[in-house]
């Protein structure tokens, strides 16, 4: 899969993001991670940082984290394709 979002059970950013990703069909796998920032060893070697969300765009060689701005690339770069 070339989409992956790192997210974290409750975070209302993270369910911001599943819904965009959702309202535009777009195929995604999600990593859920642990709720304790120093358990997020995968996320920090990914995006060099522990907060989520993060997505992974690897057909495109894009990674993101904050919420708005993934939500922006949704918009701008996975919507309708």
């Amino acid at each position: 899969m070339s989409i992956t979002l790192y997210a974290l059970d409750g975070c209302p950013f993270c369910e911001d993001v599943h819904d965009a990703l959702g309202e535009h069909d777009v195929d995604y796998e999600t990593v859920w991670v642990e709720g304790l920032h120093s358990e997020r060893d995968e996320v920090k070697r990914v995006s060099g940082q522990r907060a989520v969300p993060v997505l992974v765009d690897d057909e495109r060689g894009v990674t993101m984290n904050e919420s708005e701005n993934i939500l922006s690339y949704v918009e701008r770069t996975l919507a309708d394709q």
